[in-house]
């Protein structure tokens, strides 16, 4: 029967972006702990991706545990709709302390809810101004900001989204700097000058409610690195237009490329900012879209005038979530969780030159704790797909790897020392040299 049972679970889970037909099995993992996830089978994995980029202290930490287990004996659940709690309200206090420049905080259940929210906050804003002219939302070509369909409509990638397009609607795009630059195309600098020139010439017709980008880096987009000064340069062209910036730093943000607030690393303060991932250290789901003073004051008025925020979630300031993150964020500080980043960072830093050279590598990109191994070839077609092989690959050597098309990430836990992040590398090395790949 307990054989059986095992069959029916695993037959009846629907993996997310997952060609479900490419796999017999998926191991089960039973335990978390330290930097390391442990299967059914008793075999550990380094996890290299972080648990999807929001793990920061590894598994199963007692701080954490303890916060979340003092809390669901006094209140697992209260809406924010005509009432607060606590803990939500302390957390904002933290995140008003920690994001400079940010007066309210709104609370929802993951990245793709807190971009939502950014965008409605936008359109809403200038709709309050008396400027509903002002409607459309801007992006960055190759951006990333989520699965759902407002998400996907500005950071739209035709890999991941195409058979929505006709659903979605249309966001005015620039093409964005960061990547590895094509033989006999234009360089990084010219595309920089281009995407700049552009955003000057079309934001000037009044119509763009708010341009959104990620944060220091396009992510999902394959670790695309934005040049130095990029975004200050983008955010200034914002002000000088009037166009409010949402700034998506729910994978960069909080650490994982060497600030709390990225913005202030790169230049330049937003309207809006979008946090989640690693704000409860990974281990509940949460997110907050924060704003400035200028935005929330515009949807203040009497209720008949609907100048309030249409938003809400059943999960709002959860307060098990919010207990977390507050021993999170109170964890950053006591450990000095940003020195520890930026000697990781060094750490990964020190193989870009080695993995460049390996003869399956086109480019290796990097900034803190991130780094983006681009594939000279993937897959063979007809086979299991390249995230497959890489992943079988990885487990084989004790590290747990995903890629995004045919860039192998490396996302690690922000705390992971150097021992465990040289342990990563090499496994991942070897997983991409033995990888029976295309090339």
């Amino acid at each position: 029967m307990e054989q059986a049972g095992e069959q029916a679970l695993s037959s009846v889970v629907w993996h997310p972006n997952t060609q479900m037909g490419e796999w017999d099995e998926f191991g089960e993992i039973v335990q978390g702990r330290g930097m390391h996830l442990i299967d059914k089978k008793g075999r550990k994995l380094l996890d290299g991706v972080a648990s999807m980029w929001c793990n920061v202290w590894g598994h199963s930490r007692p701080e954490l545990v303890r916060a979340i287990t003092r809390q669901a004996a006094r209140l697992q659940h209260s809406p924010l709709f005509n009432l607060t709690n606590g803990p939500a309200e302390e957390l904002a206090r933290m995140l008003i302390e920690t994001i400079p420049g940010m007066h309210r905080v709104f609370y929802s259940d993951n990245g793709s809810t807190a971009m939502e929210v950014a965008f409605k906050m936008a359109i809403q804003y200038w709709s309050n101004e008396g400027d509903s002219g002002r409607n459309r939302i801007a992006a960055l070509s190759n951006g990333y900001h989520g699965d759902t369909f407002g998400a996907m409509s500005v950071g739209y990638m035709p890999g991941f989204f195409g058979a929505f397009k006709g659903q979605l609607f249309p966001a005015v795009r620039f093409d964005a700097p960061g990547g590895r630059e094509a033989p006999g195309g234009p360089t990084d600098k010219e595309i920089e000058e281009e995407c700049l020139g552009n955003m000057e010439e079309r934001f000037a017709d009044g119509t763009i409610a708010a341009l959104a980008m990620e944060s220091g880096a396009q992510v999902a987009g394959g670790v695309r690195i934005y040049p130095r000064g990029f975004q200050r340069r983008v955010s200034r062209i914002c002000k000088r237009h009037g166009v409010l910036l949402i700034l998506d730093e729910v994978a960069t943000g909080l650490g994982r490329l060497g600030s709390m607030a990225e913005y202030e690393a790169q230049g330049g303060r937003p309207d809006i900012a979008a946090y989640g991932k690693m704000l409860t250290g990974g281990y509940l789901t949460m997110s907050a879209t924060l704003a400035t003073k200028k935005v929330y004051d515009s949807f203040l008025g009497g209720y008949d005038e609907n100048r309030h925020l249409f938003h809400g979630h059943t999960y709002t300031g959860n307060p098990l979530a919010a207990a977390a993150a507050i021993e999170n964020l109170r964890m950053y500080k006591r450990r000095n969780l940003l020195d520890k980043v930026a000697k990781g960072a060094r750490v990964l830093g020190g193989y870009t030159e080695e993995i460049s050279g390996m003869g399956r590598v086109s480019d290796v990109r990097h900034a803190g704790m991130l780094m983006g191994i681009e594939l000279s070839r993937g897959a063979p077609k007809g086979g299991p797909s390249t995230n497959k092989i890489i992943f079988e690959a990885g487990r084989r050597n004790g590290v747990y790897l995903r890629t995004l098309g045919d860039v192998v990430m490396l996302v690690p836990p922000l705390a992971m020392g150097p021992a465990d992040l040289r342990r990563l590398v090499e496994g991942t090395v070897r997983a991409v040299r033995e990888a029976p790949l295309d090339g």
